[in-house]
């Protein structure tokens, strides 16, 4: 199980450093609702991410995982695959990075967020960590990793569940931020809020960038075994 997580991790730290979610998050904690609408979206987020894991495990858990140390076909033609749309979703996001002295614009539904319900805040959760096309491919990537070692379907399971708490680092620590420090956290939040927006694109880009050259390196050493 230790080689299951070890091999998580890059996936983890990609999906926890989203900048989108965690100025999502922290627009929420600035709402009327904070008390309430930040730990349900941390629930939410954390529901995305199990519903890929639970698919993912139960397609490729009971697959081949390779045999004299040699990793299986699928798992190798999989991680070439998601090496090469991060790295294209690399390039699009820096190609639409905001130019120097270029306000950002938030998406639309940002504009809306101080009035969700509990069950919008939930459900934005679930959406940006199962449903944003980075997180979903970091997260299936994650899976069918910890499905290629072998291991049983219980060490799988924990492996998984380390992935995902490590990947909501991100999102809950802003919310953990708010209750620690109440009226206080207000500033940090803000300034949190106007640096990750002015940076996202870069950020994504990044993260893409240098796990998607993980995976297709990953994918040719596969091959060449």
């Amino acid at each position: 199980m230790g080689a299951a997580i070890g091999q998580v991790l890059p996936f983890a730290v990609g999906v926890a450093l989203s900048p989108v979610p965690i100025i999502a998050v922290a627009l929420m904690l600035m709402s009327q609702r904070a008390r309430l609408n930040g730990p349900v979206f941390v629930i939410g987020w954390l529901v995305g991410l199990a519903v890929i894991g639970v698919i993912v495990l139960a397609v490729a858990g009971p697959a081949d995982s390779g045999s004299n140390g040699k990793p299986a076909t699928w798992s190798s033609v999989l991680k070439l695959v998601l090496g090469l749309l991060l790295v294209l979703l690399a390039v699009r996001q820096w190609r639409g990075r905001p130019r120097p002295g270029h306000e950002v614009e938030a998406p639309k539904w940002m504009g809306s967020i101080e009035r969700f319900s509990p069950g919008k805040a939930a459900g934005a959760g679930a959406v940006l960590s199962g449903a944003n096309p980075k997180n979903t491919l970091l997260a299936i990537g994650a899976a069918a990793a910890i499905a290629q070692t072998g291991i049983g379907a219980a060490d799988q399971a924990i492996a998984y569940v380390v992935f995902a708490v490590i990947a909501t680092i991100g999102v809950a620590a802003p919310v953990v931020m708010f209750y620690a420090l109440g009226d206080r956290s207000g500033q940090i939040l803000a300034s949190l809020r106007d640096w990750m927006a002015q940076h996202n694109a870069a950020i994504m880009a990044v993260l893409c960038l240098v796990i998607g050259a993980k995976l297709i390196g990953d994918a040719i050493s596969g091959f060449s075994m």
